[in-house]
């Protein structure tokens, strides 16, 4: 018998899933644990590698910010960083409480979201984006649309650019990234998130950096909450002893 879905879950369980590794966080808790990833990643090993770090933990929802296009609640195509088995996979059947997934650039939108339209792009293994729009969530993919020498836009700003063209040129080509999405989109503000926001100098108007914790309270308003008690101020490798102890409450506003 399939569990009922909670009108607001007590306690939910947030994967957010990269191209490098998977962060972890409770809801609740002022912990934050990563997982290993990888190209030969599967959703399986994923489960199997939860388990053995929440040990047990107790949680009646799960948000999933995942890599990749997905559709009206489903993966829509397997990640081009991951490995195979995304697709089609049964995440409620696998963990046994409801499950919402969205984009990983959406979730971590939703999280730094404040008011009016954001620009949320993410500058990691790949370039993820997506909007809020007066409060309403609206993944995108901006990635791979054309952008100039027959190359896309990902192909200039992220990890493999950053490592072809080297900090400064990478740098460059963000900025004129921004500028060009900018212009069509006419956000209000951006939010540049990912591994590799923090290798941004000197910002534009109008751009702020996002915090990847983001990401968490995220996926805790993807169930209708404002957030949690505290972003955590570390994370913690799979396998390493979690703290428990609770975090003065700094939940962000609701958007």
């Amino acid at each position: 018998m399939s569990p009922k879905t909670p009108r607001r879950p007590s306690r939910i369980l947030v994967l957010d899933v990269g191209g490098t590794h998977v962060k972890v966080a409770f809801s609740d808790l002022s912990t934050e644990w990563e997982i290993p990833s990888g190209p030969k990643f599967t959703p399986r090993q994923m489960v199997r590698a939860l388990a053995r770090v929440i040990r047990g933990e107790k949680y009646d929802a799960v948000a999933i910010g995942y890599p990749g296009p997905v559709k009206r609640g489903e993966i829509a195509r397997d990640p081009a960083h991951l490995g195979p088995g995304w697709v089609g996979f049964d995440f409620r059947e696998a963990f046994g409480h409801p499950v919402r997934i969205v984009n990983d650039a959406a979730m971590q939108a939703l999280g730094d979201y404040r008011r009016g339209n954001l620009l949320f792009l993410g500058l990691g293994t790949g370039l993820g984006s997506a909007m809020v729009v007066n409060g309403t969530l609206q993944p995108m993919e901006l990635a791979h649309l054309p952008y100039k020498k027959g190359r896309t836009f990902e192909e200039y700003v992220g990890r493999d650019a950053l490592e072809r063209f080297g900090k400064k040129k990478w740098e460059k080509e963000v900025r004129k990234v921004v500028e060009m999405l900018v212009a069509a989109l006419e956000p209000d503000e951006v939010v540049l998130g990912g591994g590799n926001a923090v290798k941004i100098g000197k910002l534009l108007p109008g751009v702020r950096r996002g915090d990847n914790r983001a990401a968490i309270v995220g996926g805790v308003r993807l169930w209708g909450g404002t957030g949690w008690a505290g972003l955590p101020s570390r994370a913690h490798k799979a396998g390493s002893p979690a703290s428990r102890g609770r975090a003065p409450r700094t939940a962000p506003s609701k958007p």
